[in-house]
């Protein structure tokens, strides 16, 4: 199996990277978390992998952290959760959030995620709430965000959306907030305010 790649990244889209390794360009599929955290860089870069192999088909989805990969790893254990669905709830919030999210039975703010619906979000924390506790994961900003915080960034986002914004521009707007704010509340208008101050950007 294939554990990681260290090498240059030659072409980039939101979910997908092709890195050089020797002269072997390898296609990955990435979560926007992971996009984000692979800045533009002449140099190389190391990134964890899982190897996803069906009969007709082998894909390589990567990972920016060991946290990351280890929740998608227990994702795809989840019935009815293929790898696409696992990069595209790992696109829609941190690890942190996402095991705050599950240990808490959040179904509000999973259910938020496009493609995840009531009972896939009742599945995951069913299957995966005992199991999150075993996780060594640790948010970048220092902080673990509540329940709470969760659910206001969730209406902040179905605001966002219904005003006509890309999920991936108001996910990321939020995100930038969120990270400017080092852990202070702020009401969910006052958050969507913030937000839209970066969509235009």
């Amino acid at each position: 199996m294939i554990s990681h790649l260290r090498g240059k990244i030659v072409h980039r889209s939101p979910t997908e990277i092709v890195v050089d390794v020797n002269g072997v360009g390898y296609r990955v599929n990435v979560s926007i978390t992971t996009s984000e955290k692979l800045h533009e860089s002449d140099s190389a870069i190391t990134i964890l992998t899982h190897l996803h192999v069906r009969e007709d088909l082998m894909q390589l989805y990567g990972f920016a952290t060991e946290a990351e990969r280890d929740l998608f790893r227990l994702l795809i254990s989840v019935s009815g959760i293929g790898p696409k669905m696992a990069q595209g709830i790992l696109s829609g919030m941190s690890p942190a959030e996402l095991r705050e999210a599950i240990v808490s039975g959040n179904i509000l703010v999973l259910t938020s995620i496009s493609g995840v619906g009531k009972k896939t979000a009742e599945r995951i924390v069913l299957e995966l709430r005992n199991k999150m506790g075993k996780l060594d994961i640790v948010d970048m900003t220092g902080t673990t965000p509540t329940s709470a915080q969760l659910k206001s960034r969730s209406e902040a986002l179905v605001a966002l959306m219904s005003l006509g914004y890309p999920r991936s521009i108001a996910e990321k707007a939020i995100r930038t907030v969120l990270n400017e704010l080092h852990g202070r509340e702020l009401t969910v208008e006052e958050l969507i305010k913030r937000a839209l101050k970066h969509t235009s950007k």
